[in-house]
């Protein structure tokens, strides 16, 4: 499901980067922006963030896989495609760069300091959010669980690295494989294993019968 989800998502964007670049720059009021504040954008497979620095710049963590194959930075440096950010995550690169609003945003309505009201933990100091995305500025490790976009800003802003959307993801995925339906099919899988196998041994039998009485305990 997971698998089917992400392949459609991704030739979506395929063809939302052809229509992005049809479409007019969408204005943002970057007067009511202040230094310091988080930005939040949904993207194509999930939301996007990254911290206003003044001056119409953002600072953000995004995968891009041109770096990979080009050193032209002239080309590198132009906004991130869907394109280039889903093969980035792939190919795990990924940079904190700064881009203008208009490149950051990508035509998405933009955000502002929405975490706030869900984050346990107060901001810092405008100038300290600030100071802390400007050091991380440039190649960084890329881990779509551990490590992204939301970490870094969640970092800057708040002091800890942490990722909401991670979490959700990571409760789906726990579902859905310490489900009942998960405990019959791994069952299905390991008798089918044995027969293949063609020889029935005590190892065999009890791992045959122990992995889905867990999955089945666990659900």
């Amino acid at each position: 499901m997971f698998l089917l989800q992400f392949l459609s998502s991704f030739f979506a964007a395929l063809i939302t980067d052809i229509n992005q670049q049809k479409v007019k720059t969408v204005p943002y009021d970057i007067s009511v922006l202040e230094r310091g504040d988080l930005l939040e954008v949904p993207r194509t497979l999930f939301t996007h963030f990254g911290i206003y620095l003044g001056n119409n710049r953002v600072a953000h963590l995004i995968p891009d896989i041109l770096p990979v194959i080009s050193a032209d930075q002239s080309t590198i440096s132009k906004m991130v495609t869907n394109n280039r950010l889903i093969l980035g995550v792939i190919a795990k690169k990924a940079s904190v760069r700064v881009d203008s609003v208009e490149d950051f945003a990508y035509g998405a309505e933009i955000l502002v300091n929405s975490m706030d009201r869900v984050c346990s933990r107060p901001p810092l100091q405008s100038e300290e959010v600030a100071r802390r995305a400007e050091k991380l500025i440039g190649s960084i490790e890329y881990s779509l669980l551990w490590f992204n976009c939301e970490h870094f800003v969640m970092f800057c802003r708040y002091g800890s690295s942490m990722s909401f959307q991670t979490s959700q993801f990571c409760r789906k995925v726990r579902k859905m494989v310490l489900s009942r339906t998960s405990s019959f099919l791994s069952l299905v899988l390991c008798v089918w294993m044995v027969v293949l196998v063609g020889s029935v041994s005590v190892c065999g039998v009890l791992l045959t019968l122990i992995i889905p009485f867990t999955i089945w305990m666990a659900s």
